[in-house]
């Protein structure tokens, strides 16, 4: 299947909003980000980029929470996460899972001398996970800052508990295409603390997916992922540098299981320049159920695809 030239203006789109984003800071910047009812901002990952307008729907900017400990974040947005007070419009792309459909259906070579075995592709395994190449979201909650007096309030340091709308017009099975307009509404709490000696982000999602393809099954799903930072912990620190993530999909018609997706990484911080290499393995077990006619392939039975995923956190 052809790749659609929608994933690369999703691109286009993205790196222009990068571009342009420092001139909105630098507005910010001049003593008016506490009065601002709407900001920008974005996130630039290998796996997940985003650009992200947060739109006040009061009169009050994004309060800050200061170092609260964790659990009395979790308190206060769970007390106001039933009025909406924020409204969030987010357009995000999947950079590595778009190129490993690019490289299949465009340079199919190269993703071939990804194979290590018959049954282990290299790029496969650095891509799997992601069902879509991009999206777009809506999403109505409440927002926190958690940052203290001369932290950066720019970048991250949030928290968001509410409700997420997305939807998209393609679906990736086996670093393939597929048409297919979906929607997906979820609830979620998620948060990333920022600190200069640590980064702490978190998220608890559930919600449900349905597929204008009738080939692809509609799920439920739960979701919970946790990842940290320690500068300055030793490299070798485990708990205090690592992190992980387990979704698991149902069937809308009979609950079945369709799909467990699970992985763990280890990190590696460099306090110099803010960043940490990390290595994360797990995989994704998909039923033989959960795709249908001309998707299903004859005789296979239940699929497990092996993670092995290299990243760079900034």
């Amino acid at each position: 299947m052809k790749t659609n030239k929608t994933i690369l203006k999703v691109i286009a789109t993205l790196l222009f909003l990068f571009i342009t984003t420092p001139n909105t800071f630098a507005e910010e910047e001049n003593g008016t980000a506490d009065k601002k009812r709407v900001s920008l901002e974005y996130e630039i990952d290998p796996y997940y980029s985003s650009i992200d307008l947060f739109i006040s729907l009061t009169d009050k900017p994004i309060p800050d929470v200061g170092e609260k400990e964790e659990v009395e974040i979790y308190k206060d947005l769970l007390y106001s996460s039933h009025i909406p007070q924020f409204l969030l419009l987010e357009a995000s792309v999947n950079p590595l899972p778009s190129l490993g459909v690019y490289l299949k259906d465009r340079n199919l070579d190269t993703y071939n001398r990804g194979e290590i075995s018959p049954n282990f592709n290299l790029i496969k395994a650095m891509t799997a996970g992601f069902e879509e190449p991009h999206a777009l979201s809506v999403f109505f909650g409440n927002v926190l800052n958690f940052v203290t007096p001369g932290e950066d309030r720019l970048y991250g340091n949030k928290g968001y508990m509410g409700y997420l709308f997305s939807m998209g017009n393609y679906h990736i099975k086996d670093n393939v295409l597929i048409n297919d307009n979906w929607y997906e509404i979820e609830w979620k709490i998620k948060g990333d603390r920022k600190t200069p000696t640590s980064r702490l982000n978190w998220s608890f999602r559930i919600g449900g997916k349905l597929h204008e393809n009738t080939e692809i099954r509609n799920i439920l799903y739960f979701s919970i992922r946790r990842s940290r930072i320690d500068y300055e912990a030793s490299p070798a620190a485990i708990l205090r540098n690592s992190g992980f993530e387990y979704t698991a999909d149902v069937s809308t018609k009979n609950y079945d299981v369709m799909r467990h997706y699970f992985f763990v990484d280890k990190k590696w911080p460099w306090k110099r320049i803010g960043t940490a290499f990390s290595i994360a393995v797990g995989f994704v077990w998909e039923s033989d159920q959960k795709y249908s006619g001309s998707l299903k392939e004859k005789g296979k039975r239940d699929d497990f695809q092996f993670i092995l995923r290299p990243n760079i956190s900034f």
